[in-house]
C-alpha cells in the first residue's frame, strides 16, 4: 500500500460502494485524496480511517449532515457524542428484540397477548385439571386486567400464583366453577361463598390493593369490568362472587365501590 488504494479498493476495504465514497466527498465528509502521477486518487490509511468513521456513524443512525461536525470536534465532545450514539443503538436493539419476540408470540396463541408469567399460570391451571371453558374465562380475565387495570396486573398474578399452590383453594375454585349450573338461590352457593371467603382471609395481605388505586375516579368502573365480566351470563357465579365480596367487605377488606 505504498502508493495507497484506488477508490474501488478503498470502497471494498471500508464496505461501501464507490458511489457512496463519492457521495461522502460531495458532502465534504471525506476529503478527496491527491491524484498520483498516473491520474488516480490514492487512499492512504488516514483517508481509510475517515471513511470507516463516516460509514460507522452513518450505519449507527447519525444523520450525514451531523457527521462532519461530529468528527471535527474535540475529543471530549466526540466521546460524549459516541456515548449518545451507543445509547440510541441500545434502544433500537431493545426495540427490535421486543418486536422479534412479539412476532414469535403471534404463533403461540396466549403469548401474543400475555407475558410469559401469565401464560405459566394458565399452563399450571391446565395441569391442575381445570376445564377448557374455565381456562378460557381466566385467560380473558388476565387480558382484561392487563388492558384495563394494568396497575394491579402484577399483584393479580401474585395472588393467582399463591392460590394455585393451595390444594384446598384449588378444590374450592373448581366447586365454584361447577356451581355455575345451579340456581342462584341454591343454599350450597352461600356455603361455598363462606368457605372461599374464609380461605381468602387466611392470607389477608394478598387482598390488599396497590397504593392509590382505590382513590382514582375511574377505579370502580375499570375494576368492575374485569372482576364482574360475563356475570350476567351466569347468575349463579354472579351471586357467588357478590356473596364472597360482601363477606370480605364485612371483614374489613376494601374493594372499589360499584
Amino acid at each position: 500500500m505504498a502508493d495507497g488504494l484506488t477508490i474501488g479498493q478503498a470502497a471494498a476495504f471500508v464496505g461501501v460502494t464507490v458511489k457512496t465514497v463519492r457521495h461522502y466527498h460531495r458532502l465534504g465528509l471525506v476529503a478527496e485524496p491527491e491524484r498520483d502521477s498516473s491520474g488516480y486518487r490514492r487512499y492512504r490509511s488516514t483517508d481509510l480511517l475517515r471513511l470507516v468513521q463516516v460509514r460507522t456513524l452513518a450505519g449507527a443512525g447519525v444523520p450525514l449532515a451531523e457527521i462532519g461536525e461530529l468528527l471535527d470536534t474535540g475529543p471530549e465532545r466526540f466521546a460524549a457524542a459516541l456515548d449518545d450514539v451507543r445509547r440510541r443503538l441500545t434502544e433500537r436493539i431493545e426495540d427490535l428484540v421486543a418486536r422479534r419476540d412479539t412476532l414469535l408470540r403471534l404463533a403461540q396463541g396466549d403469548r401474543a397477548l400475555l407475558p410469559d408469567r401469565a401464560c405459566a399460570v394458565l399452563d399450571r391451571l391446565a395441569d391442575l385439571g381445570f376445564t377448557d371453558d374455565y381456562l378460557a374465562t381466566q385467560r380473558e380475565a388476565l387480558v382484561l386486567t392487563r388492558a384495563l387495570v394494568p396497575e394491579v396486573f402484577d399483584s393479580f398474578l401474585s395472588v393467582l400464583e399463591h392460590w394455585i399452590d393451595d390444594p384446598e383453594f384449588v378444590e374450592l375454585t373448581k366447586r365454584g366453577w361447577e356451581a355455575r349450573f345451579r340456581d342462584p338461590d341454591d343454599p350450597r352457593i352461600e356455603e361455598l361463598a363462606s368457605a372461599m371467603a374464609e380461605r381468602l382471609l387466611a392470607n389477608r395481605a394478598l387482598l390488599a390493593m396497590p397504593n392509590g388505586f382505590l382513590n382514582r375516579s375511574d377505579t370502580a368502573s375499570r375494576y368492575g369490568l374485569v372482576n364482574h365480566h360475563r356475570e350476567e351470563q351466569v347468575p349463579a357465579v354472579a351471586r357467588l362472587n357478590a356473596l364472597i365480596e360482601a363477606k370480605l367487605r364485612a371483614a374489613g377488606v376494601d374493594f372499589p365501590c360499584r
